[in-house]
Formats: C-alpha cells, structure tokens, sequence
C-alpha cells in the first residue's frame, strides 16, 4: 500500500514540475520568436513585396489561360457539332437506304 501512495505523490509532483518547465520554455521561446520578427531586416520585407506582386502576376497569367482555355473548348464543341451533322446526315441517308432495302424485302 505504501508504493500505491508513494506513486500517486511522484505523479502530482511529476506533473507539477513537468507543466512549470513547459510554461517557462514556452514563454521564453514564444519571446524569441516576436523579437526575431519585430527585427526582420528590410531585406525580407521586401522580398514579401517581390512576392505578393509576383502572385498578382500569376494569378493575371492564370486569367488569360483560363480565357483561352475557354476559346479552345469552345472551338472543339464547335467541331463535334459539325461533325455529329455530318454523321447524322450519313446515318439519315444510310437508315433511307436500308428502310428501302427491307421494303423491297418484305414485297418479295
């Protein structure tokens, strides 16, 4: 019985000691961390600068793709519309021409 309470105390001290060492590294690096972007050099700034324009650009190139994608997929609907004209007027032409073939064959 005396381990049971022996263990339970090393825990609660255990957590106690563990959550104060967590809350002082974390306070300290968390310190670290603000300094070291409150002193960012102009260098970095400006390179942030380089970069948001440089994603406009992207985003201006990806709109003009997009627009031409757009006049492409159009064209090639185009394209198989004519063709499925052409092949309906074929498949009309070939139906006549079978529906007069079975005609002639039920007259015999």
């Amino acid at each position: 019985m005396s381990n049971r309470e022996g263990f339970t105390g090393g825990f609660i001290a255990g957590a106690a000691v563990g959550g104060l060492v967590g809350a002082v590294l974390g306070a300290v690096l968390s310190r670290r961390a603000s300094e070291a972007l409150l002193s960012e050099p102009s260098d970095a700034k400006a390179r942030k600068i380089r970069q948001t324009k440089a994603s406009h650009l992207e985003d201006e190139g990806m709109e003009v793709a997009r627009l031409s994608l757009e006049d492409k997929i159009a064209q090639l609907n185009q394209a198989i519309d004519d063709v499925r004209l052409q092949l309906g007027d074929v498949n009309g032409n070939a139906q006549a021409h079978n529906s007069s073939e079975s005609s002639i064959v039920q007259d015999s």
